[in-house]
């Protein structure tokens, strides 16, 4: 039992203010997001920081249940994912983790490559040509939430990509908002 309190001390040093691991579903996301949003009206959060981190938030747990859809080989359930908050002094660090395709990690790299590449308009521009163009997917992606997540945080994507086996990587992204109003 001396893991739980190894987990307690982990994420009080790491400051998580909410970590989900398991099966995730719209009428969990549902309960993670009011969860939060709780969790920021106990800290008397600013209203204006509050939507960019539900913003964020929504695209981070739309991307698990839209895309999510392989067996982690490591899980005893199939969809299982994670999504963790972290509230540092002048940040929120929002991550998750799901598995996906091997053969879709190129693909979605270079979305999030070419996101990364783009400054405050190329953000804005390749936003609205996604729209523009109808350039969605039948799971109504083409990158557009990882694009509102880059233009909402003001901040590049951070991911990596872990190979689990039988065909399956392990998806992980982290968005940074900063709590300085000024910024983003």
């Amino acid at each position: 039992m001396k893991y739980i309190y190894e987990l307690h001390k982990t994420m009080l040093q790491r400051n998580l203010i909410l970590v989900y691991e398991g099966e995730f579903t719209q009428e969990i996301t549902k309960s993670v997001l009011s969860m939060a949003e709780r969790n920021m009206d106990s800290f008397g959060e600013e209203s204006s920081i509050k939507r960019k981190v539900f913003n964020v938030m929504v695209e981070c747990l739309q991307n698990i249940v839209k895309h999510g859809d392989e067996s982690d080989p490591l899980a005893q359930n199939k969809h299982t994912a994670i999504f963790i908050i972290g509230k540092h002094a002048n940040e929120y660090i929002i991550t998750s983790g799901n598995p996906m395709s091997s053969s879709k990690v190129s693909k979605l790299k270079g979305k999030l490559d070419q996101i990364n590449s783009l400054d405050k308009e190329g953000l804005k521009n390749l936003y609205k040509d996604i729209i523009k163009n109808n350039d969605l997917s039948e799971k109504g992606g083409a990158g557009l939430g990882f694009v509102d997540m880059a233009r909402k945080s003001g901040q590049k994507l951070e991911y990596d990509f872990e190979e689990v086996g039988n065909g399956v990587s392990f998806f992980s992204l982290q968005t940074t908002i900063s709590r300085d109003s000024k910024e983003a």
